[in-house]
Formats: C-alpha cells, structure tokens, sequence
C-alpha cells in the first residue's frame, strides 16, 4: 500500500466528524486523527548521534529508544527554524515536525553533515502517524499491543509499531507504524473512537501547551519565548550547538521578558500563526503561534506575548479582544 492508496483508506473507512470547527462532544470522546500533515525526518549513521547534538537545543544522547522529547532548530542568532519531536527507534533518531518544514530543514541539515558519516531521509509517507485522545484510549491500544506507555513521552517499540504517549488532560497517544501495519491498527481503533481531523489534534496540542513553528514563524522566536525551557525542550549541559550562545545567556541572565499563552478569541474569523498580537495602543507586542477552533466556540490559541502586557486585560488581534487562560505548566 502506497501513501496515496493510504489516504484514500482513511477517506473511505470513515470521514472524519469535523472539519475545522470541533464539536463539544469531543473534548470527551475517545478520538483518533490521521497526522499525515506532520512530516518526519531519519537520521541515521554512525554519527548521527553526535551530529545532532551540534544542532539543536536539547540532548540528543538522552534518547535511548525509549523515550521522547522536544528539541529546538535554531539559527546562529538563536532564532527558531523548527520545533522537533525527537526519539530514537531501531538505532535511527526521528524529528517531527510540520511536513511543510520538512525540505527545507533537511537541505540545511545536510550542508552541515560535510565528512560525517550521517544519512538524512525523508520518511514522511513511509511512516504512518496516527493519533489517539480521550478516556479510553489506553484501554483500546492495549486490546492491540502487549505494552502501553504509562508516562508523558514514554515510547515502547513493538514489531507492528510504536507507541508514544504525550502531555494531556487525558491519555494521548501517537502511533508510529509501517504502511503494512497501519490498515488493520486503524480499523480496529476506529470501530470504538471517533475519527477526527488534524484541525482537532491541533486544538489538543494548543490544550498541552505545546508551541510550534511553521513557515510563517521561522525565525521570530527565541526557544525560551516558546517555552521550551519549560517542557523539557532545552538541555543547559550540554555544551555547544548552533544558537547555543544566545539561548544560555538568555537563561543566565534571568533576561525571558516573552513567553507563550494559552489564549481564547471570541470571534468567528480565524488567526493564523504569524498574526500580531496588539495592545491598547495597537502596538504589535506579540504573535500567534498555534490556533483552533474552540469546541466551546471561538479560537483557542498560543501567542507568544511580552510579559509586561499580560495582565493589561486589553490585548486583541485583529480588532477583536484576547481573554488569557491557564496552561497545564506554570510559568
């Protein structure tokens, strides 16, 4: 089965319930999403390891195949060229991330690589992503796999797949499986969850609090105004990669005057990352970082804010007002 004949598959097994707006009901079903949207790097080589951890942000060397974790791609002035969900499998390290980055981060990649002995692949089609929320989603994985992941970025390898379990309010998984795998894992899941689109599991990331950046925010950002220090995605030991000067003195300096909030927009048109946040004055002191519907209506998004701003009550994007929620992580 082709990566064509599998989305054909999923359009013919079941439509998915929404399409953009995400109905209430959702936020308390068990719900499964299609992530072909998400594109996926392979590293590999015997000096892949050492390779990337001259990259990027955290420490490569911390994933041992069973285990996950967030890891930043920046430039030399410490800017943000991608976020990355990172973990090793079968001796090759993976990279999540949006597949609209995925080109342009493995043509830069590349130009670094020079004499060592590292492959890049993109292996995007060739992997299957399926994702799996709600209150019975352990439940179901276990009726399918001998091992379910118990812990926020726990990863168990199977011969028919592997399971990583993600940060939510409810159990949230992320199945990563072979084309040949991937028909029957599907089918039995979506007889007992619902099947939703990616519009859904963006809302669930945005819920976790998880940044991103796609093509319009490349650059805008240091790690830490996307809280990366904050959910593991930045390792202060381990000696140097490219924007690494910037991003300790960042740290050392006690300097974070930006973070990124959960925020709600009561509006029906839809912000788009990239989008300034203003405040009373219409003065641009933040950006969108992710958004989605609301099941309760509206947008929920994440905005990367300056701090001084937050507690004003009068900031809006597009004429229209932002009310500031609670993240699941302090900050």
């Amino acid at each position: 089965m082709s990566n064509q004949q599998w989305q054909q598959f999923i359009q013919t097994s079941a439509s998915p319930k929404n399409t953009g707006e995400i109905s209430p009901l959702l936020d308390h079903e068990t719900v499964m999403c299609d992530l072909s949207h998400l594109g996926l790097l392979q590293i590999d080589g015997a000096d892949a390891f050492s390779f990337l951890q001259g990259q990027v942000t955290n420490d490569i060397k911390l994933l041992s195949g069973s285990s996950a974790h967030y890891t930043g791609y920046c430039t030399p002035k410490g800017r943000m060229l991608a976020l990355f969900l990172a973990f090793s499998h079968h001796d090759h390290i993976h990279l999540q991330m949006p597949a609209e980055l995925v080109a342009a981060v493995a043509k830069r990649l590349k130009m670094y690589v020079m004499r060592s002995k590292v492959e890049i692949q993109d292996v995007s089609d060739s992997m299957i992503k399926i994702g799996l929320s709600g209150p019975k989603a352990s439940e179901l994985l276990n009726t399918l796999f001998s091992k379910v992941p118990q812990n926020d970025y726990e990863l168990v390898s199977h011969e028919n797949g592997a399971l990583l379990k993600l940060p939510s309010k409810h159990g949230r998984f992320e199945i990563f499986t072979d084309i040949n795998h991937a028909q029957s894992i599907w089918s039995a899941l979506s007889s007992h969850a619902t099947v939703a689109d990616a519009a859904h599991w963006e809302w669930l990331e945005i819920q976790a609090g998880i940044p991103d950046v796609v093509l319009a925010t490349q650059e805008e950002f240091v790690p830490q105004m996307l809280n990366l220090d904050l959910i593991g995605g930045i390792n202060f030991k381990k000696g140097c990669y490219t924007g690494q000067e910037i991003v300790a003195r960042t740290h050392y300096l006690g300097s974070i005057k930006r973070r990124t909030y959960l925020v709600h927009l009561d509006h029906t048109t839809k912000p788009a990352p990239g989008d300034n946040v203003l405040n009373a004055a219409n003065e641009a002191v933040g950006k969108i970082v992710r958004s989605a519907a609301s099941p309760n209506g509206g947008y929920d998004l994440l905005a990367e804010i300056r701090c001084e701003n937050v507690d004003s009550n009068q900031l809006s994007v597009g004429g229209n007002a932002l009310s500031i929620q609670s993240l699941p992580y302090p900050l």
